[in-house]
């Protein structure tokens, strides 16, 4: 019998990523944009420092509101449809940020903006991931590019007056990055979800739903990791009186972009399950190493190399194992580890002091190992079978 087999994802090449590269980069510019001008937000409006963070929060969710909705709209429209809609709510949201007379419309706008980020990043994540662990992973890379420049774009474009001229620069400069992203995706294509290349009378995966859970408690406790480390890697080593810790969590940052990179250009030569299984193993390592004041800083650092390939990796293998389309439901579960992550830090901090942080990384580091290695347990039993 002939069996037909789906058309295997394109080539990697600029024209595949263009689209990625515009709209990653002005997603990292507006996920880091809200916190640096807080200060601008509060002259503008008269807000407290108690109050103006509500802003930031509006934003985050709305962009964590999208991607289960996006999920579900992808089964009926484009990538392409969904990307150019997010774009445009993004652009309406920045800019009602600018525009708006009273707090609670800039708050109200900020909630539309993250949900186009959101839906944007639901929507490429899942058409790369679906062609790929290396094309994932660059684009993911080119947003932590815009996550650094966005502070240096609010101070030199931003200005404290109380006038929304004083907003313009930093917003309107997302505002018209979406509409060069809209541009390049016209100009040269926005991907597809492409399925993955497997025979089509081959059987389907043994228990979907629990290996999507798999899946989705490996991203809970991967970006419980990349939040833990960003919110609490500082404190701890001022806590062992060891200087330059925001140096070194800003080398941590560093090291996790150029991690994305290397990844995109070397990730065809490792498996998925390996790469992750690798990454989680050194996670624990490292996160034990903290323990040692002379090697902490170190251990942060490289600690950002061992997490860069495990987001676009985990995305790419779902996609391979089961669908793209759930990639969106993934990266609401991440959104659960960041959230929860945080907070379970500066619990144990307070209750058994500053050496429960890296005890606690270490652990969240052990069960993205286990829960790697059930899924990639399961894939092979659907293999096999």
């Amino acid at each position: 019998m002939t069996t037909a087999r789906p058309a295997a994802p394109p080539p990697l090449s600029w024209t595949l990523l263009a689209v990625g590269v515009a709209a990653f980069f002005t997603l990292g510019l507006i996920q880091a944009m809200y916190g640096p001008a807080f200060g601008l937000f509060q002259a503008r409006f008269g807000v407290s420092t108690a109050s103006v963070g509500v802003i930031a929060s509006a934003h985050f969710l709305g962009s964590a509101v999208a991607p289960p909705l996006m999920g579900l709209l992808l089964r009926r429209v484009t990538v392409r449809a969904g990307v150019s809609w997010s774009l445009l709510l993004l652009a309406l949201g920045v800019t009602g940020v600018v525009l708006a007379p009273v707090w609670p419309l800039a708050v109200a706008s900020a909630f539309l903006g993250g949900f186009g980020l959101g839906g944007v990043s639901a929507c490429l994540n899942a058409a790369y991931a679906s062609v790929g662990s290396r094309a994932v992973n660059l684009v993911n890379a080119v947003f932590g590019v815009g996550s650094m420049i966005a502070p240096l774009l609010v101070v030199g474009l931003g200005r404290a007056d109380g006038t929304p001229g004083g907003l313009a620069g930093p917003f309107l400069t997302v505002a018209a990055l979406c509409a060069v992203t809209f541009a390049v995706g016209r100009v040269w294509g926005v991907p597809g979800i492409h399925a993955p290349a497997r025979a089509a009378d081959a059987p389907a995966p043994a228990r979907p739903v629990v290996q999507a859970a798999l899946f989705a408690a490996l991203i809970v406790c991967y970006v419980g990791l990349e939040a833990g480390y960003g919110a609490w890697a500082s404190r701890y080593l001022t806590e062992l009186g060891l200087p330059g810790a925001a140096l070194t969590l800003s080398a941590f940052w560093a090291a996790l972009t150029v991690g994305r990179v290397l990844t995109g250009v070397f990730a065809g030569r490792v498996g998925a399950p390996r790469m992750v299984l690798s990454c989680g193993a050194a996670l624990v390592a490292l996160a034990l190493a903290m323990r040692v004041p002379a090697l902490a800083p170190l251990a942060v650092i490289v600690s950002g190399l061992a997490l860069a390939p495990v987001f676009g990796t985990t995305l790419a293998w779902l996609s391979q194992v089961l669908s793209a389309r759930l990639v969106p439901l993934l990266l609401v579960a991440g959104s659960l580890g960041g959230v929860l992550s945080p907070w379970l830090l500066g619990q144990a901090f307070a209750r058994f002091g500053a050496g429960a942080v890296p005890v606690t990384l270490a652990v969240l580091a052990a069960l993205m190992l286990l829960f790697t290695a059930l899924a990639r347990r399961g894939a092979r039993a659907a293999a096999s079978g």
